[in-house]
């Protein structure tokens, strides 16, 4: 590439993305409230593969509705914080991975699956 082109690409990136209107809104609490968020379906992700013996059902339930709510409330807002309704889409889906694990797990599986559930992950955990 030759030098003024790239420095002409670099000029057009910073003009469209580092303005003042992008600074503006990464010091808010609209962007950085969902960025902290983001801890939590991080876990919930993190915890699919984990064993099913320790999932709570009412945290997970209790995260299933926040999560419900808390799309309504991202997109109620105005402007829409569409980083917001992200996240608990992402966290919505992982809780309901966790939900379908929690029943399967205590409600639909036969007790010798779930001695063969509990012998697999114990010998994954170190003592």
């Amino acid at each position: 590439m030759s030098q003024p082109f790239q420095r002409a690409a670099q000029r057009s990136f910073i003009s469209k993305y580092i303005n003042k209107e992008t600074l503006k809104y990464i010091f808010t609490t609209h962007f950085w409230g969902p960025v902290s968020n983001f801890g939590i379906p991080i876990a919930a992700l993190y915890d699919l593969q984990k064993d099913p013996t320790l999932i709570s059902g009412s945290m997970t339930t209790a995260l299933l509705v926040y999560s419900a709510v808390f799309m309504r409330y991202a997109l109620a807002v105005k402007p829409k914080n569409y980083l917001l309704f992200a996240c608990h889409v992402i966290n919505e889906t992982a809780q309901l991975g966790q939900a379908y694990r929690f029943l399967n797990f205590n409600y639909l599986s036969s007790p010798e699956e779930q001695e063969e559930i509990r012998t697999k992950y114990a010998a994954v955990v170190p003592k």
